[in-house]
């Protein structure tokens, strides 16, 4: 069955909700690639950011395709059931669409691309409610790395800082943060200025499906693969497409 065939259960009709032509545009995108590349893949994200998920789409344009959105919009394009599904077991693939995950369309191979996740992340400074890995002390004296106009910022921020002849100054010994413990805003504030990346950002392939071998499973998981009722897919189609954009983090597929 062509991809170009398959529509989502929902009328197009109401072009004044917001957003509404945009996620079209990711359903038709999706159904594209499952025609174009042989092998689809649903990773999770560790430690999101966008600017390295951007870059990674400019490394891998040349025969690949990353897709971040809605995950109730990315189900509709890969089709929630066996009767919505433009390719046999894709559906298992839209099950696996929960929690911070995208999907990758590629021209690789399977191993390929499972030795690069293997292999793969970047370092980049941890955000308000990330477990600190390491205990950060700084110990009394000058600061000489801040100007002095940056005193009364570190003060605001906790740190026991003073000017002395111009010079930033802690007075006391100082605990940033300790190993185990939440990262405050303001602790996380502060190991970005002092220049201390803490969070791993990183991809986990949970599972993949290949053109004329189906679907494989790499993250053992309890998701349910039998259909739920039409009516209700229906229902969740219908609220996905027309739900309004309140997610300012959601990285809709930009290029």
């Amino acid at each position: 069955l062509s991809g170009t065939l398959l529509r989502p259960l929902v009328s197009l009709t109401k072009t004044d909700r917001k957003g509404l032509a945009w996620k079209q545009r990711i359903v038709d995108d999706i159904r594209f690639c499952v025609e174009k590349y042989p092998n689809i893949f649903v990773f999770q994200v560790q430690n999101m950011r966008n600017n390295l998920l951007k870059d990674l789409r400019q490394e891998w344009k040349k025969n690949s395709r990353f897709i971040f959105g809605k995950n109730r919009v990315m189900q509709i394009g890969l089709g929630r059931k066996k009767s919505e599904e433009i390719e046999p077991e894709l559906h298992k693939l839209s099950k696996r669409l929960t929690g911070q995950v995208g999907l990758l369309f590629t021209d690789k191979t399977k191993q390929e691309v499972l030795d690069w996740a293997e292999n793969y992340w970047a370092v980049e400074y941890a955000r308000s409610g990330f477990v600190a890995t390491e205990t950060v002390t700084l110990p009394a004296g000058p600061l000489e790395e801040f100007a002095h106009s940056m005193e009364p910022h570190l003060r605001s921020l906790g740190l026991p800082t003073k000017l002395e002849k111009g010079i930033v100054t802690i007075y006391s010994d100082y605990t940033v943060c300790e190993e185990g413990k939440v990262l405050t805003p303001e602790q996380a504030r502060i190991l970005k200025l002092l220049g201390k990346p803490m969070a791993k950002f990183r991809l986990t392939m949970k599972c993949s499906w290949t053109k004329g071998e189906g679907f494989h499973l790499y993250v053992e998981d309890d998701v349910n693969e039998e259909d739920q009722a039409d009516s209700a897919i229906e229902e969740e189609t219908a609220e996905a497409m027309e739900e309004d954009e309140d997610d300012d983090d959601d990285d809709d597929d930009v290029e």
